[in-house]
């Protein structure tokens, strides 16, 4: 396969399910975007938290679970969405639900680079 191998991983990172569609994965694509989408909306209409800093250890890995949204993120930064600290019990699920997703995009995003190198079938 000719091309940069590497694009799958980027756009998959960049925007959920995008990887899979540049490798003609329709459907995989579409399941991990909804998904992704729909845990990332979840925990932002929870009124959880979306790291902005770290301060210790458990901080730092949230960033790094909440930079795996890709462009999620850094539209939620800009548009002011998410607390900033947790006020309310749900906030917290909330919390979880924006890590895993992005935790869940990095995964995806790798898959699709794994299925662009023929790694994976």
């Amino acid at each position: 396969m000719a091309g940069f191998v590497y694009l799958p991983l980027i756009a998959g990172w960049l925007v959920p399910g995008a990887g899979h569609f540049l490798v003609r994965k329709w459907g995989r694509g579409a399941l991990l975007a909804v998904s992704i989408l729909c845990m990332f909306s979840l925990g932002i209409a929870m009124q959880g938290k979306v790291y902005s800093n770290a301060h210790d250890i458990l901080d730092m890995l949230g960033l790094v679970g909440d930079l795996g949204n890709g462009i999620l993120y850094f539209a939620s930064r800009v548009l002011g969405l998410g607390a900033d600290s947790v006020q309310v019990t749900t906030a917290d699920y909330g919390t979880r639900f924006i890590v895993v997703a992005g935790l869940l995009n990095v995964i995806a995003a790798v898959d699709a680079h794994n299925l662009r190198t023929g790694r994976k079938a």
